[in-house]
């Protein structure tokens, strides 16, 4: 798709969608806009177009639950590994072809619900720490630079070791921050942000910082139960999408 006044309001509303998405639930903007877009362009410009308003959709969820400091301290040890794992990952996405990578982001999808429906339990997680916290910043660190959805790995992580809502998400945000801060410094490296890409995602923090607050405002209004499971039926459809429109 070119960019042109289609695209423009097509972006703005899947950025709006997603960022109501997250001020609602504390997570969700690229689990929502990453596919959305990789739906009308290649992976690795729906990633470009997200980072941005990702970075600062992050610092906005981290300082709405407080102690922002204390929680860098607490989870700066995950975030590390989450940085170190998007380097590779935004590295393979830069040297390889993008179109896989709409087949992993979909599958990467399918198995977040698929572990939600059936609550599948890792009790290794707990037993082995620090071989878990290892495993799981690198492993979510890579699969978010290629396909931009980090906090799904790191949602079964939190799940698995019974985090607070709080924790889940100051933890998924401070990692995605990190990720994104490497993510985007290797892209710079590369030339790959053009100058209308740089432009369209600086203008779209406004569509993201009114989206993301509306968001905060209703996030104790919303059924969260209902919400939920509204979503996890929307994810399930762009999975779908995504490997039919890869595929065929």
């Amino acid at each position: 798709m070119d960019l042109n006044s289609d695209f423009l309001i097509v972006l703005s509303i899947i950025l709006f969608f997603s960022s109501l998405i997250q001020g609602s639930l504390g997570f969700g903007f690229p689990l929502i806009a990453t596919p959305l877009l990789a739906m009308i362009t290649d992976m690795k410009t729906a990633v470009l177009y997200v980072a941005i308003p990702t970075l600062l959709i992050n610092i906005i969820a981290i300082f709405s639950e407080g102690n922002f400091f204390n929680a860098i301290k607490k989870f700066y040890p995950l975030a590390s590994f989450g940085m170190i794992g998007s380097a590779i990952g935004t590295q393979i996405l830069i040297y390889s072809s993008s179109e896989f990578f709409k087949i992993l982001l979909a599958c990467t999808i399918l198995f977040y619900l698929l572990i939600q429906k059936f609550k599948f339990e890792m009790t290794w997680v707990r037993d082995k720490p620090k071989t878990s916290l290892v495993i799981f910043g690198l492993s979510a660190g890579i699969i978010g630079g290629l396909t931009n959805v980090m906090a799904i790995v790191l949602l079964i992580y939190s799940l698995e070791l019974k985090h607070t809502r709080k924790d889940v998400i100051q933890s998924t945000n401070i990692c995605f921050l990190s990720g994104k801060l490497i993510q985007i410094v290797i892209f710079i490296f590369h030339d790959s942000f053009t100058q209308e890409i740089l432009t369209i995602s600086l203008s779209s923090l406004i569509v993201v910082v009114i989206a993301m607050f509306i968001g905060l405002k209703i996030k104790n209004k919303i059924p969260q139960d209902s919400y939920r499971k509204i979503i996890k039926v929307f994810l399930f459809l762009i999975a779908i999408s995504l490997i039919y429109q890869t595929i065929f």
